[in-house]
């Protein structure tokens, strides 16, 4: 049951091309975010869709993949782990962000 403490599974389709980043340390960064869709009917009977969207960022040779095959709209299911980090903005003010932390990724669809 260890593995499963922090283990996140999502299918979703990206909402623009990946940002991806080349750090001095030779290191490579993708960062990009993928919306998830639940649909139920409401009170009225009407079908309502909720569209969740997540940050997600992989590194290293995920990171390659995605750079290479991954682009808007594209379905993908990731697996990994939920992070949250903190940061000054340009008026002092500490802001919080939550990312999953891509550690895999299956590409889904057509080609």
């Amino acid at each position: 049951m260890n593995t499963l403490r922090n283990k996140v599974q999502l299918i979703g389709n990206l909402g623009n091309d990946p940002e991806i980043i080349n750090l001095d340390s030779g290191s490579k960064l993708a960062k990009f975010s993928i919306a998830t869709n639940e649909s139920y009917k409401n009170a009225q009977g009407e079908k309502v869709t909720d569209t969740q969207w997540h940050n997600v960022v992989a590194w290293g040779k995920t990171a390659d993949i995605i750079e290479s095959y991954v682009t808007k709209g594209k379905e993908v299911a990731i697996e990994g782990k939920l992070t949250t980090r903190s940061w000054e903005d340009k008026e002092g003010i500490k802001r919080y962000t939550t990312e999953v932390v891509c550690n895999e990724l299956l590409m889904l669809g057509n080609k």
